[in-house]
């Protein structure tokens, strides 16, 4: 779903856009999506990530879930992933900010992390993919629950190298060396 808008939204406009609630959206395309409830299969492995990265000795100051950050595209775009790793560099660069946006000039997180929402798969496969290795991000997994997989995205040379694992391969991490993780570890929860 779209909301209506009669020009496209600038990415100041987008700073500035309040519909008086809490709702998150992205910015896609100078178009305000309404970020979708999460289905429970969704929160529950990207909270099973977060727990399992805690216990792998990531502070938790650096993990954050339902963060924004900006990207580059045709213009200036508004993701929000379900998970993200900042690397110490972006944790400090964030302390005392207002709001959770990870904003241009600022360090790109380490690792992104997208569960798939069956009617959207074509934006975590295809076009945040691009906009994700234009921003430097180290990693980036899409992990899909319906597929059985978790895709790993390497950054390389400004694209990414993928690598697809499923049911007890284990994950291979070049930012987490010591990952001890398989592809049914993270879909357990299906």
């Amino acid at each position: 779903m779209t909301v209506a808008a009669t020009t496209k939204m600038t990415f100041e406009d987008f700073l500035e856009y309040s519909d008086g609630t809490d709702a998150l959206y992205e910015l896609e395309n100078g178009e305000i999506i309404p970020v979708s409830s999460e289905s429970d299969i969704n929160q529950r492995i990207a909270m099973f990530l977060v727990a399992y990265f805690l216990q792998i000795g990531i502070s938790y100051n650096r993990l954050r879930m339902k963060a924004e950050i900006a990207v580059h595209s045709r213009q200036v775009n508004v993701r929000v992933p379900d998970l993200m790793v900042y690397s110490e560099e972006l944790a400090i660069a964030m302390q005392g900010a207002t709001r959770s946006l990870i904003l241009l000039d600022m360090p790109p997180p380490l690792l992104v992390v997208e569960v798939v929402n069956p009617n959207q798969a074509s934006r975590d496969y295809r076009y945040k993919l691009t906009e994700y290795a234009a921003r430097g991000i180290a990693e980036y997994w899409i992990v899909d629950a319906i597929a059985q997989k978790v895709t790993v995205l390497e950054w390389v040379e400004g694209f990414y190298e993928e690598r697809v694992y499923e049911g007890e391969q284990a994950i291979a991490s070049p930012i987490f060396p010591n990952l001890q993780l398989t592809a049914a570890q993270v879909l357990q929860t299906c």
